[in-house]
């Protein structure tokens, strides 16, 4: 089966694309050992996964919203969802909107623009719509060593305010709301300042604070 597994591996090393690294997906669990992964790693187009016996991943992708729970077999990961050669997959679409995962900070400056544009305008004029995320506790892709606020701009809430400490981040680059026992409103609209950076985006009205897939609560702000 092991060398199985590596001829597959190399068939696909061979079929693969030259594709710049842009995450296409990110890596929310882990089982067994799995070599070159680890829990909240990106993985690019092209990237080939090896999962051994009992060895299990689970990938979300930020594009499409496809979450796969893969076991065993080679991962060959795409732009929008895995080819699993010798493994069993499960996909599941879950909410998720890949504007608020994947926006750059030009795209983040000018969504926040657009926003106070908006609210500037007449009452009658049709709302922007904003990356929005599907859960009241937000992931957020940062930098230790500086400091979060996040203002709610359609209504009154008091402002939040996080330095972003390394011992506290997850994998060293993510920051969870849950840590710090904050959570945002359902159906809230907020501006979130990271040093220059400003992000609008908001929270889904359906949106709780139970456990939801972390694609769908991502925002990536560095």
């Amino acid at each position: 089966m092991r060398s199985l597994i590596g001829a597959i591996a190399g068939v696909f090393c061979l079929a693969a694309p030259a594709i710049a690294e842009t995450p296409a997906a990110i890596v929310e669990d882990v089982q067994g050992k799995v070599n070159g992964i680890e829990f909240m790693d990106y993985v690019a187009p092209g990237k080939i996964i090896k999962l051994g016996p009992k060895a299990g991943i689970t990938l979300s992708y930020l594009k499409s919203c496809l979450r796969e729970t893969i076991t065993e077999g080679v991962v060959l990961v795409g732009a929008e969802q895995s080819t699993v050669q010798l493994g069993n997959v499960q996909r599941v679409k879950v909410p998720c909107d890949a504007n608020a995962a994947q926006l750059s900070e030009r795209e983040a400056n000018q969504s926040a623009a657009t926003t106070f544009r908006t609210m500037r305008a007449d009452a009658g004029s049709a709302p922007a719509r904003l990356p929005t995320i599907y859960g009241t506790v937000p992931l957020i892709q940062a930098k230790s060593g500086s400091t979060l606020i996040i203002e709610r701009t359609d209504g009154k809430e008091p402002t939040i305010s996080l330095p972003l400490k390394s011992d506290i981040m997850v994998a060293g680059k993510f920051y969870d709301l849950s840590k710090a026992g904050k959570s945002l409103t359902p159906g809230g609209s907020y501006l979130a300042k990271l040093g220059t950076k400003r992000y609008t985006f908001q929270v889904d009205a359906s949106a709780t604070s139970s456990p939801t897939p972390i694609v769908g609560r991502l925002l990536r702000l560095e």
